[in-house]
């Protein structure tokens, strides 16, 4: 159980991000959800009681997330645990050699904005306030867990933006926890496989298919919910640090 624990989860109002605060609610947790101020973050939060507040967020905002920080200890006191989900995909070839044309560079821009630099931002910041909760018997002041795929590993053609962020993300983690461990804070990422969220829904049926054929065991999308629990592992286990941690049912992109 985490009867108590303060947390703050990014892309919190839909796919893995709404899981995960639904889950540590369930579990005894507070959560400010944080998202788009065009989402349904309202409602959602509405919908998980008044152990949950929502915060309109753009992640790569140093005031948005500031705001949603101060909030957080407005709303609960203080912060344990930051939970980064946000993030965009998006798809197209280096140079599409067909038309003529290369990849748009403001797109590339975008996912890697969005899906690096804003997963950074929260964590510097969030940082600096956890870093001020008293320390418990190790010394821990709170833990910070990311969101990367298994894209960082093995991009298929097509995902150059995309695995770039994520492998960035993946690279950071062991220099960060480095960097915070003075403090007595961890950072941990996770790396999902194919998971059946409203972002992968934009994928074609065929493509899920595909990923969801390639999975050892089981064969099937990975539940949100099953994240979620991973989240709370982390959390518990004291030793897990500067980690990447796949949860992919043993798919290997091709």
């Amino acid at each position: 159980m985490l009867k108590g624990l303060v947390g703050l989860v990014t892309g919190g109002a839909s796919g893995l991000g709404r899981g995960t605060a639904e889950y540590l609610i369930k579990q005894g947790g507070r959560i400010v959800i944080c998202d788009l101020p065009n989402s349904k973050g309202h409602e959602v939060a509405k919908s998980m009681g008044e152990n949950a507040a929502f915060v309109p967020v753009d992640v790569t905002s140093e005031s948005d997330v500031k705001n949603a920080l101060q909030a957080t200890v407005d709303k609960f006191g203080r912060l344990d645990v930051a939970v980064n989900c946000a993030g965009v995909l998006h798809g197209a070839l280096t140079y599409n050699f067909k038309k003529n044309e290369a990849y748009n560079l403001e797109a590339f821009q975008r996912v890697v904005n969005i899906n690096l630099i804003g997963s950074f931002n929260v964590i510097r910041l969030a940082a600096g306030l956890i870093g001020k909760n008293a320390p418990d018997a190790d010394g821990q002041r709170g833990v910070i867990v990311n969101t990367a795929s298994i894209a960082a590993f093995e991009g298929q053609k097509g995902q150059a933006a995309y695995s770039a962020s994520k492998g960035a993300i993946v690279g950071m983690t062991l220099p960060i926890a480095r960097d915070l461990s003075s403090q007595g804070i961890r950072v941990v990422t996770i790396a999902p496989g194919f998971y059946s969220t409203p972002m992968t829904s934009s994928l074609e049926k065929k493509v899920g298919d595909s990923l969801i054929s390639a999975n050892q065991f089981p064969k099937r999308a990975g539940r949100v919910e099953e994240y979620a629990m991973l989240v709370q592992h982390i959390i518990q286990n004291t030793m897990l640090n500067g980690e990447t941690i796949r949860l992919d049912a043993a798919l290997r992109l091709p």
